[in-house]
């Protein structure tokens, strides 16, 4: 049984936000509704570069649900530096990486201690 599922249209969005960001990383911050992931919003005042990206958490809007993030490494790593693991537990439970080449396989999903999250893609 998955841990969380999510949107197959939202993955699809996520996938093409960090092949248009490339070489810059982007983050987003995912909403999810009931047992799914569906929705997200870029972070307001996000600055990136090619190995960062950062945003002001105070400049969120209250009441968004926000449960986690996403945001690409644009090396293609797919697993959590040292700087998103201090990240994670600031902004929820799910945190997705996506890595170039940003296709269908490149992305993973963690809980907000590194751990692998299992996430089943839906419909």
């Amino acid at each position: 049984m998955p841990d969380i599922k999510i949107k197959r249209e939202l993955l699809m969005i996520l996938l093409e936000l960090g092949k248009s960001s490339h070489p810059s990383e982007f983050l987003a911050l995912l909403i999810k509704n009931g047992d799914t992931i569906d929705e997200f919003e870029l972070a307001p005042g996000t600055i990136t570069g090619s190995s960062s990206a950062r945003y002001q958490p105070d400049m969120m809007p209250l009441g968004t649900g926000i449960s986690g993030s996403a945001h690409s490494h644009p090396s293609g790593a797919i697993r959590p530096s040292d700087a998103d693991l201090r990240f994670f537990p600031a902004v929820g439970k799910y945190h997705i990486i996506i890595g170039a080449p940003y296709t269908e396989d490149d992305w993973r999903c963690f809980f907000a201690d590194g751990s692998p999250c299992s996430v089943e893609v839906i419909d």
